[in-house]
């Protein structure tokens, strides 16, 4: 069955000039899938995650094209970046980025509430159903910094799905969890990506987390070395 495509990359080069020039990224060219559970893997230093902060359309300092969709991304100005980021794309990362004194629910009703396509009450009840959905209805009005950590991250991942985003982009998501919570938090990745369709783009250190995605691509000195081809 062939599959949708939600983002691609055409010869994406990226250079840093600190402390001499060097290119970081080279020619990086593939596509992800709709409803694909996809993992960036190398060693430090690889480049997967500043390829994370390019596809992100956080950094757009970067040589060759990127599309969401089929829509050409490269070029746009900052507040259309910024919209397409907000509609488009959900965001977890190694630290939760929580704010400590605000309760769970305020905490993932941020990114819709800035998105403003729904009234408070909607956005709330959006927000219920997402904690619900990830096992912490019940910890809605508690201040997020009284939550273990992986109750944090989980939180963190119901706030990156409030807007219905087609990607989820993840840079080391399970970098500061136990065991326990990082089978946790990939049960949660395959759910959204084969159940909700919607496509998980990760970057992590992790093998096990990688081998049982969909596909790794591997990385090495800022180019792709290798493509596991098991999604179809």
């Amino acid at each position: 069955m062939k599959k949708d495509i939600i983002l691609s990359t055409k010869g994406i080069g990226k250079y840093f000039y600190e402390p001499v020039k060097f290119k970081a990224i080279d020619d990086i060219s593939f596509e992800a899938y709709k409803g694909e559970f996809l993992t960036l893997v190398g060693k430090s230093g690889c480049g997967k995650s500043t390829l994370l902060y390019c596809l992100s359309t956080m950094d757009t300092a970067y040589e060759g094209q990127l599309y969401i969709g089929n829509e050409l991304i490269t070029g746009k100005k900052t507040d259309e970046l910024a919209a397409i980021r907000n509609r488009s794309i959900g965001f977890v990362f190694q630290f939760h980025y929580l704010l400590p004194e605000f309760s769970c629910l305020k905490n993932v009703m941020i990114p819709a509430q800035k998105l403003g396509k729904y009234s408070y009450a909607e956005i709330e009840e959006r927000a219920y159903q997402k904690l619900e959905a990830l096992g912490l209805k019940d910890q809605a009005l508690k201040p997020a910094s009284k939550l273990s950590g992986g109750q944090q991250q989980r939180v963190s991942i119901a706030r990156a799905l409030i807007n219905d985003p087609d990607i989820i982009m993840g840079d080391e998501p399970t970098g500061n969890l136990d065991s326990k919570n990082t089978a946790i938090v990939f049960d949660i990745f395959k759910q959204i990506a084969h159940e909700y369709g919607q496509t998980i783009i990760a970057v992590t250190h992790d093998t096990d987390f990688a081998k049982a995605s969909d596909r790794t691509i591997e990385l090495a000195d800022g180019k792709i070395i290798s493509h596991d081809l098991k999604f179809e």
